[in-house]
């Protein structure tokens, strides 16, 4: 999948809300797909710091687009689990969220992504198995 497959697959199979993160195809290779999260006030939550809830949508979605690209085309799948682990926080700067596949089997992938912070510093890091439904 290119940029526009990637841009595409974003507007068009994911639910409103996460449309409106605004998240964008920074880079594709074999390995997995980079997603830039803009930066926008209406992620933080009153301690000033962006929202976890907006780190573990985004680094779910990551992980269907990189499935995505590696089947070539969305088809039909769930999140089993997702474990986060938040390592600092981020008031400002837009994000760069890395899901890349560690093991893919018949019918369950295997992930990891790694959310990194304007500076390059790593900010969240999650795990996550995915079940293919088709």
């Amino acid at each position: 999948m290119d940029d526009s497959a990637i841009r595409a697959l974003l507007d068009s199979t994911f639910a409103p809300w996460i449309r409106e993160l605004g998240l964008s195809p920074e880079s594709v290779s074999d390995a997995g797909v980079t997603l830039r999260l803009p930066y926008a006030d209406k992620l933080r939550h009153a301690g000033g710091v962006i929202c976890g809830q907006v780190f573990m949508a985004a680094a779910d979605t990551a992980m269907i687009v990189a499935i995505s690209h590696a089947l070539g085309e969305f088809q039909p799948m769930t999140t089993v689990s997702l474990t986060t682990s938040f390592l600092r926080p981020v008031k400002a700067g837009d994000v760069l969220v890395t899901a890349t596949i560690l093991r893919r089997g018949r019918n369950l992938v295997f992930g990891e992504i790694e959310l990194h912070d304007e500076t390059g510093a790593l900010a969240a890091h999650a795990t996550t198995t995915v079940m293919l439904l088709a």
